[in-house]
């Protein structure tokens, strides 16, 4: 089964296929706050999870997501011109569940209940730093290739 890894150093995911060769490489952004599991540290997670829910099957590219729900919007720049401060999650979520109870699942630090998916992003979101608020905003074209396999 393939494997994603994140690297919060590199700000990138690696898609490796079952014997760990590299399938595709992408540049993400991690959380401005650094790495961390507590609840409302608005970090960046470590450690092993797993992808507990895919959620976006079938909706267009862009598709605005609110709540785990497409809102019916589609994301243009004129919208993102409009709304500047805007969490934007786009086209695909990929629901993260912590492996290791007590370091990043159950308690004040379940990656599950902090809601931290890797989700897309307009094309235009500066990847390459850290600049989320905990979750792993990729462009749309990467989390809907992820999302795939």
């Amino acid at each position: 089964m393939p494997r994603v890894e994140i690297s919060l150093t590199g700000q990138t995911l690696k898609l490796l296929d079952d014997g760990g060769r590299l399938l595709h490489g992408y540049t993400v952004s991690t959380s401005r706050n650094g790495a961390g599991e507590l609840k409302d540290s608005y970090c960046t997670p470590r450690g092993r999870h797993i992808i507990r829910a895919k959620i976006g099957a079938g909706v267009a590219e862009n598709t605005i997501f609110i709540g785990r729900r497409p809102s019916g919007e589609i994301y243009t720049p004129a919208l993102g011109e409009r709304h500047p401060g805007r969490d934007w999650i786009l086209t695909r979520i990929l629901w993260l569940s912590g492996c290791e109870p007590g370091f990043n699942r159950l308690g004040q630090v379940d990656t599950m209940r902090r809601y931290i998916y890797i989700h897309g992003s307009p094309d235009h979101a500066q990847m390459g730093s850290p600049g989320s608020i905990g979750c792993i905003p990729c462009t749309t074209a990467t989390s809907s290739s992820c999302s795939k396999r």
